[in-house]
Protein backbone atom coordinates (compact mmCIF):
# COMPACT_ATOMS: atom_id res chain seq x y z
CA UNK A 1 0.00 0.00 0.00
CA UNK A 2 2.36 2.46 1.07
CA UNK A 3 4.43 1.79 -2.41
CA UNK A 4 1.52 2.61 -4.20
CA UNK A 5 1.04 5.77 -2.45
CA UNK A 6 4.35 7.06 -3.15
CA UNK A 7 4.11 6.51 -6.46
CA UNK A 8 1.15 8.24 -7.31
CA UNK A 9 2.08 11.21 -4.75
CA UNK A 10 3.48 13.69 -7.41
CA UNK A 11 0.15 13.26 -9.32
CA UNK A 12 -1.87 13.54 -6.44
CA UNK A 13 -2.98 17.38 -5.91
CA UNK A 14 -3.59 17.38 -9.72
CA UNK A 15 -7.70 15.51 -8.91
CA UNK A 16 -10.04 18.32 -9.01
CA UNK A 17 -12.30 15.32 -7.15
CA UNK A 18 -9.61 15.15 -4.34
CA UNK A 19 -8.90 18.87 -3.59
CA UNK A 20 -13.06 19.42 -3.72
CA UNK A 21 -13.16 16.40 -0.99
CA UNK A 22 -10.45 18.53 1.05
CA UNK A 23 -11.90 21.44 1.02
CA UNK A 24 -15.29 20.06 1.49
CA UNK A 25 -14.18 18.02 4.71
CA UNK A 26 -12.13 21.09 5.75
CA UNK A 27 -14.59 23.53 6.12
CA UNK A 28 -16.93 21.26 7.93
CA UNK A 29 -14.17 20.89 10.64
CA UNK A 30 -14.13 24.43 11.23
CA UNK A 31 -17.72 24.30 10.95
CA UNK A 32 -17.91 21.61 13.64
CA UNK A 33 -14.54 22.40 16.44
CA UNK A 34 -13.75 25.17 17.66
CA UNK A 35 -9.62 26.41 16.20
CA UNK A 36 -7.75 28.79 17.79
CA UNK A 37 -3.88 30.28 17.14
CA UNK A 38 -2.78 28.46 20.43
CA UNK A 39 -3.79 24.78 19.32
CA UNK A 40 -1.18 21.91 18.25
CA UNK A 41 -3.48 19.28 15.75
CA UNK A 42 -2.00 16.24 14.32
CA UNK A 43 -3.53 15.38 10.59
CA UNK A 44 -3.63 11.57 10.69
CA UNK A 45 -2.87 10.22 6.95
CA UNK A 46 -1.85 13.46 5.75
CA UNK A 47 -1.24 12.87 2.66
CA UNK A 48 0.31 15.71 0.66
CA UNK A 49 -1.43 18.18 2.45
CA UNK A 50 -4.22 19.07 1.17
CA UNK A 51 -6.08 18.54 4.29
CA UNK A 52 -3.48 20.45 6.92
CA UNK A 53 -3.90 23.87 3.88
CA UNK A 54 -7.07 24.17 5.92
CA UNK A 55 -6.40 23.97 8.91
CA UNK A 56 -2.39 25.40 9.62
CA UNK A 57 -4.27 29.12 9.45
CA UNK A 58 -6.42 28.54 12.18
CA UNK A 59 -3.83 27.31 14.62
CA UNK A 60 -0.59 27.35 16.15
CA UNK A 61 1.08 24.20 14.24
CA UNK A 62 0.35 21.07 12.47
CA UNK A 63 2.06 17.34 12.94
CA UNK A 64 1.20 15.29 9.88
CA UNK A 65 1.29 11.78 10.03
CA UNK A 66 1.63 9.78 7.09
CA UNK A 67 3.53 5.97 6.41
CA UNK A 68 3.81 7.44 2.82
CA UNK A 69 7.31 9.22 2.52
CA UNK A 70 6.38 10.21 -0.87
CA UNK A 71 4.06 12.02 -0.13
CA UNK A 72 5.24 13.94 2.96
CA UNK A 73 7.48 15.20 0.71
CA UNK A 74 4.88 16.79 -1.33
CA UNK A 75 3.80 17.69 1.76
CA UNK A 76 6.75 19.36 3.07
CA UNK A 77 7.94 22.11 -0.28
CA UNK A 78 4.12 23.35 -0.14
CA UNK A 79 4.81 27.27 0.44
CA UNK A 80 1.17 27.46 2.18
CA UNK A 81 2.50 24.49 5.36
CA UNK A 82 6.27 25.59 5.26
CA UNK A 83 7.37 27.05 8.65
CA UNK A 84 4.18 25.32 10.46
CA UNK A 85 3.67 21.77 10.05
CA UNK A 86 6.15 18.90 10.74
CA UNK A 87 6.32 16.03 9.14
CA UNK A 88 6.42 12.56 10.93
CA UNK A 89 6.41 9.03 8.39
CA UNK A 90 6.14 6.57 10.90
CA UNK A 91 2.95 4.33 11.72
CA UNK A 92 1.53 5.76 15.32
CA UNK A 93 0.19 2.29 16.20
CA UNK A 94 3.67 0.75 16.80
CA UNK A 95 5.56 4.12 17.06
CA UNK A 96 3.72 6.88 18.81
CA UNK A 97 4.14 10.53 18.54
CA UNK A 98 6.05 12.14 21.59
CA UNK A 99 3.49 15.05 21.63
CA UNK A 100 0.11 15.46 23.30
CA UNK A 101 -2.20 17.40 20.64
CA UNK A 102 -5.40 20.17 21.29
CA UNK A 103 -6.93 17.80 18.11
CA UNK A 104 -6.65 15.27 15.51
CA UNK A 105 -8.31 15.72 11.97
CA UNK A 106 -7.54 13.22 9.53
CA UNK A 107 -9.39 12.52 5.95
CA UNK A 108 -10.45 9.07 4.37
CA UNK A 109 -7.46 7.49 6.22
CA UNK A 110 -9.72 4.91 8.31
CA UNK A 111 -10.76 2.82 6.15
CA UNK A 112 -6.60 2.21 5.37
CA UNK A 113 -6.35 1.22 9.07
CA UNK A 114 -6.82 -2.29 9.44
CA UNK A 115 -7.62 -2.05 13.45
CA UNK A 116 -9.90 0.86 14.08
CA UNK A 117 -10.14 -0.25 17.45
CA UNK A 118 -6.71 0.17 18.17
CA UNK A 119 -6.00 3.73 16.36
CA UNK A 120 -8.68 5.33 17.72
CA UNK A 121 -7.54 4.29 21.56
CA UNK A 122 -4.03 5.80 20.00
CA UNK A 123 -5.91 9.17 19.02
CA UNK A 124 -7.73 8.97 22.69
CA UNK A 125 -3.89 8.76 24.17
CA UNK A 126 -2.47 11.23 22.32
CA UNK A 127 -5.17 14.17 23.03
CA UNK A 128 -4.97 16.34 25.72
CA UNK A 129 -7.98 16.54 27.72
CA UNK A 130 -10.68 18.65 26.40
CA UNK A 131 -8.67 17.53 23.28
CA UNK A 132 -10.69 16.87 19.55
CA UNK A 133 -10.92 14.32 17.08
CA UNK A 134 -12.63 15.09 13.50
CA UNK A 135 -12.44 12.15 11.55
CA UNK A 136 -13.91 12.03 7.57
CA UNK A 137 -14.19 8.85 6.19
CA UNK A 138 -16.81 6.96 3.87
CA UNK A 139 -20.03 5.64 4.79
CA UNK A 140 -20.50 1.61 4.08
CA UNK A 141 -20.39 0.57 0.72
CA UNK A 142 -20.17 -2.64 -1.20
CA UNK A 143 -16.93 -2.13 -2.20
CA UNK A 144 -17.10 -0.72 -5.61
CA UNK A 145 -15.54 2.67 -4.18
CA UNK A 146 -11.76 2.53 -5.10
CA UNK A 147 -11.66 2.26 -8.94
CA UNK A 148 -8.64 0.89 -8.88
CA UNK A 149 -8.67 -1.71 -6.43
CA UNK A 150 -9.22 -2.44 -2.76
CA UNK A 151 -5.49 -2.78 -2.17
CA UNK A 152 -4.65 -1.83 1.01
CA UNK A 153 -8.26 -1.29 2.02
CA UNK A 154 -8.87 -2.71 4.71
CA UNK A 155 -13.01 -1.54 5.11
CA UNK A 156 -15.31 -0.86 3.11
CA UNK A 157 -16.58 2.34 4.87
CA UNK A 158 -18.38 2.49 8.24
CA UNK A 159 -21.62 2.23 9.43
CA UNK A 160 -22.40 5.25 11.72
CA UNK A 161 -23.36 3.83 14.43
CA UNK A 162 -20.47 1.27 14.48
CA UNK A 163 -18.22 4.02 14.69
CA UNK A 164 -20.13 6.28 17.32
CA UNK A 165 -20.08 2.58 19.48
CA UNK A 166 -16.19 2.34 19.26
CA UNK A 167 -15.31 5.85 19.50
CA UNK A 168 -17.21 6.09 22.95
CA UNK A 169 -16.20 2.56 24.28
CA UNK A 170 -12.40 4.22 24.18
CA UNK A 171 -13.68 7.12 26.34
CA UNK A 172 -14.49 10.03 23.33
CA UNK A 173 -17.99 11.84 23.83
CA UNK A 174 -19.91 14.34 22.52
CA UNK A 175 -19.79 11.90 19.47
CA UNK A 176 -21.42 14.02 16.53
CA UNK A 177 -21.72 12.58 12.20
CA UNK A 178 -22.32 15.24 9.17
CA UNK A 179 -22.53 14.48 5.75
CA UNK A 180 -19.66 16.50 4.26
CA UNK A 181 -18.83 14.92 0.54
CA UNK A 182 -20.96 12.60 -1.80
CA UNK A 183 -18.87 11.40 -5.15
CA UNK A 184 -20.68 10.73 -7.62
CA UNK A 185 -18.47 8.01 -9.37
CA UNK A 186 -18.82 6.46 -13.18
CA UNK A 187 -20.47 3.42 -12.15
CA UNK A 188 -23.74 5.40 -11.42
CA UNK A 189 -23.29 5.09 -7.82
CA UNK A 190 -22.75 7.88 -5.12
CA UNK A 191 -20.79 7.63 -1.97
CA UNK A 192 -21.25 9.57 1.01
CA UNK A 193 -18.41 10.89 3.11
CA UNK A 194 -19.09 11.99 7.16
CA UNK A 195 -17.17 13.92 9.58
CA UNK A 196 -17.26 12.34 12.86
CA UNK A 197 -16.74 14.52 15.62
CA UNK A 198 -16.13 13.44 19.36
CA UNK A 199 -13.94 15.38 22.43
CA UNK A 200 -11.75 13.42 25.26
Amino acid sequence: MTERFDKAAKEWDKSDKRTQLARNIGSAIVENVTLTPQMHVMDFGAGTGLLAEHVVPRVARVSAVDISQGMLDELVVKPSLKGKVAAYCQNILHEPLEDDFDGIVSAMALHHVEDTDEILKVFYDHLKPGGFVALADLDKEDGTFHSDGNEGVFHFGFERAEMQAKLESVGFKSVEFHTVHTFEKENGRNYDVFLATAYK
